[in-house]
């Protein structure tokens, strides 16, 4: 993992969660990408572009952010970004080859009862590139426990375990996998390939409406410290991404989760 991007809102857990993405990219030696997205916008009547004004003001205010933070000896390069959010992350992604998106699960200061607000939803439900959930004011410390819930073990895409491979072997990590069988369950669903396999340490079965239910089932027993689930079209958040913004009371998590891309 060498590069790891951060996109910056206005949110009081800011400075927190940039000291963490800084930490945990020392683990790995990567450079960290700090940006922050803003829109051209247009004075009504006059017409006059305040997009230069953004920039200067976006610019200053993550440098500011950085300045409180210990960089320690990580590469900090500062970014504003002008464009439509996906869009233009995703071109940064690209062009800054990045592994790994590190997320807050609020970027700006919103009600107390949203767990993911539209912002954050609206990243890891639309980008294609792997994403960590950093709980607010969560302090880094390297996962020794991940459990990986998935309903299809069968995996079409190359390197999607990527992302959780880095992590066990940097943090000598054991990785449990829930297999969880729902109503939609198709033969060859539970067929663990050699890969992944070789990434698990042990693996279990259950039988739930969902894979979110699933997680609730075991989550207590597994006692992880990091939680990892897999982006679908049809997958762990389909009913609770509608919206983009997802409420505490319909999934919550006190540790950091790891959302991986499609494997199909």
């Amino acid at each position: 993992m060498k590069n790891i991007l951060v996109p910056v809102g206005s949110s009081k857990n800011a400075l927190s969660h940039l000291q963490y993405a800084v930490d945990f990219a020392e683990a790995f030696g990567a450079k960290l990408f700090v940006v922050q997205v803003y829109n051209v916008y247009t004075k009504a009547g006059t017409m006059i572009k305040v997009d230069q004004i953004i920039e200067r003001e976006s610019k200053a205010f993550l440098k500011d952010l950085v300045s409180q933070i210990d960089t320690k000896s990580v590469e900090v390069i500062v970014k504003t970004l002008k464009g439509k959010l996906i869009d233009t992350l995703e071109l940064a992604c690209k062009a800054a080859d990045v592994d790994l998106v590190l997320i807050e699960p609020r970027t700006n200061s919103i009600k107390d009862e949203v767990y993911l607000g539209k912002t954050s939803g609206k990243i890891v439900k639309q980008m294609d590139i792997p994403a960590l959930i950093i709980p607010e004011g969560y302090k880094f410390s390297g996962p020794s426990n991940i459990l990986m819930a998935i309903k299809s073990a069968i995996i079409k895409k190359g390197h999607v375990l990527e992302p959780l491979k880095s992590i066990k072997e940097q943090f000598k990590a054991t990785t449990d996998l829930l297999l969880v069988k729902t109503p939609f369950h198709k033969d060859g669903d539970f067929d663990v390939n050699k890969e992944l396999k070789s990434v698990v340490s042990n693996i279990t079965k259950t039988e739930n409406a969902t894979t979110f239910q699933g997680v609730l089932e075991h989550f207590q027993a597994n006692s992880p410290d990091m939680l990892c689930v897999v982006r679908r079209k049809r997958g762990f958040f389909i009913k609770k991404w509608e919206k983009n913004e997802i409420l505490k009371k319909d999934f919550s998590s006190s540790v950091p989760v790891l959302v991986l891309s499609g494997m199909k």
